[in-house]
């Protein structure tokens, strides 16, 4: 009889790297929700009026302004606390807005015949021809101030992109043995969109839902960089750094503090869905 003995020291490896891969989800989404908190709950907090010019442009960082002051004078934490909100939630709205309309057309185009699949996504990618960053200026310049178009460009610019993924994972799905029993034994569309279809595409819709989270952060942010959306007085993480960036030299709290904050949401929602990736990968094999 042979014995096989495993060395100890691989054995010691894998405990380390087994608590790595459960200790990185854990970080990336505190991380991720610790910002979101502060962008949400941010101006519940602010110890000053963010719109106030309350002292010298560019002062550095003090007992009564934590942060500094800005290009006008205007405490920079109490802008940093209040101008995540709007980013975040037009962020949020946008990507609900892009994964309904990626979903409904995604399973639509798979559960029709081909020709009129095909047909529904090309009306669909034809989206997808204009730059996003070109649907964002011309929404947000044509309705100025306008938090909804906004919301509405963000979810036309990245909804294309949800119904080819969403379609393609339907489409896996329908071809599978067990749906294609249920047709043959008489089961509804609706059956089989309710119990077959949608139950199975839950992983990949929540994986893309996280991909264009990042997407819509990233178009939401550009915009406040350009000067869209909100009036020029109302803090704004995008806009914070684009004001601020010229005095560089003198302060680098104004611009750098918000840069950070979505740095880092960015990351850690993007990181957090690549983990996704992996855990429905391993849940498919």
């Amino acid at each position: 009889m042979t014995t096989v003995l495993t060395s100890p020291s691989r054995r010691t490896r894998s405990r380390p790297e087994a608590s790595r891969r459960r200790r990185l989800p854990l970080l990336t989404a505190t991380g991720a929700l610790l910002v979101l908190l502060l962008a949400l709950l941010g101006p519940l907090l602010a110890p000053h009026s963010p719109t106030a010019q309350l002292a010298a442009p560019f002062q550095q960082p003090d007992g009564r302004f934590l942060l500094g002051t800005d290009v006008l004078g205007r405490d920079v934490t109490s802008r940093v606390l209040g101008g995540g909100r709007t980013i975040v939630l037009t962020a949020l709205a946008g990507t609900a807005g892009a994964g309904a309309v990626g979903l409904t057309a995604g399973v639509l185009a798979a559960m029709m015949s081909r020709r009129l699949g095909d047909l529904l996504l090309r009306c669909v990618d034809a989206l997808a021809v204009f730059p996003a960053l070109l649907l964002v200026l011309v929404l947000a310049a044509g309705f100025p101030g306008s938090h909804i178009a906004l919301v509405a460009a963000v979810t036309l610019a990245t909804a294309p992109f949800s119904t080819r993924v969403l379609r393609a994972a339907a489409d896996t799905v329908l071809s599978s043995g067990y749906v294609e029993a249920a047709r043959s034994r008489g089961d509804s569309r609706w059956a089989v969109l309710r119990h077959d279809v949608l139950p199975n595409i839950a992983g990949p819709a929540l994986m893309d839902t996280a991909l264009r989270l990042v997407a819509s952060l990233h178009l939401t942010a550009t915009a406040g960089f350009l000067g869209l959306g909100a009036g020029g007085a109302a803090p704004d993480w995008g806009r914070m750094v684009s004001e601020n960036v010229p005095g560089a030299t003198l302060a680098a709290a104004p611009f750098l503090a918000p840069a950070l904050l979505l740095v880092l949401l960015s990351v850690c929602v993007g990181l957090l869905a690549g983990q996704l990736a992996d855990a429905v990968g391993r849940g498919a094999g």
